[in-house]
């Protein structure tokens, strides 16, 4: 491979909405499978970070130079990045010290054109194996659905503020018991210029660096005036 040698361990079904779930209760399965010609890869019957853990243990036994997470069909961006799979084992890879990014595209189609995210998808691991990344840290990036020549470039940004309005659609099954079926709708409460959402509105690939540290820094002086 150009960049080096690519190994998959990948879910063996849909893991969507996952977050940083892992498997403690039910045992994992491991199976290797056929991707490509000279790419090895496992099918794991766990979460995409069982995927990530049990691949530095008991396939890589070693830590990798770098670890991708997706291509994921659908944003990333904003509140999403707290929900996603694809977001969490790219985590786990940075809790490990790895340099580590995930990549979602805009596009929930299986046979979605990822002629232009596999360009910047090799663009962005360039980057990410010559200069690394700042301790703590990893990539979140998403790519609007449009073709190479119709992105218009790409874009450091913050994270939007905006988030689901969710609601559960009351349902009967056949046998007339209730249940229930989230949806929602999608609401951007954020003006600024400056963000993923924004980015991918208006024909850019956002980059957005994250943390796994959820400390509130900013609210630390405010509670030290709190008496206990």
């Amino acid at each position: 491979m150009e960049l080096g040698e690519v190994v998959v361990v990948a879910p063996d079904s849909p893991q969507s909405g996952m977050g940083h779930a892992i498997t403690i209760n039910n045992p994992l399965r491991l199976d290797q499978v056929e991707i490509h010609s000279g790419i090895m890869g496992w099918q794991c019957s766990g979460t995409p970070v069982d995927c990530v853990k049990i691949a530095i243990d008991k396939i890589l036994h070693r830590k990798p130079d770098l670890c991708v997470s997706g291509i994921n069909h659908g944003s990333n961006s904003s509140i999403n990045v707290i929900y996603s799979g694809t977001m969490s084992a790219a985590m786990e890879g940075a809790i490990e010290g790895i340099p580590s990014v995930g990549f979602s595209l805009l596009d929930y189609s299986h046979q979605a054109d990822l002629s232009a995210a596999r360009h910047y998808v090799k663009i962005v691991a360039e980057n990410i194996l010559r200069d690394g990344l700042p301790q703590g840290s990893l990539l979140n990036v998403n790519i609007p659905k449009l073709s190479l020549k119709d992105i218009k470039g790409v874009k450091i940004c913050r994270q939007a503020m905006a988030k689901w309005e969710e609601e559960f659609d009351e349902r009967l099954d056949p046998n007339k018991r209730k249940y229930f079926w989230l949806t929602g709708k999608f609401q951007n409460y954020d003006k600024g210029e400056d963000t993923d959402v924004w980015a991918l509105k208006n024909g850019y690939i956002s980059v957005v660096p994250v943390q796994f540290d959820f400390t509130a820094h900013h609210a630390i002086p405010f509670l030290n005036n709190w008496k206990f």
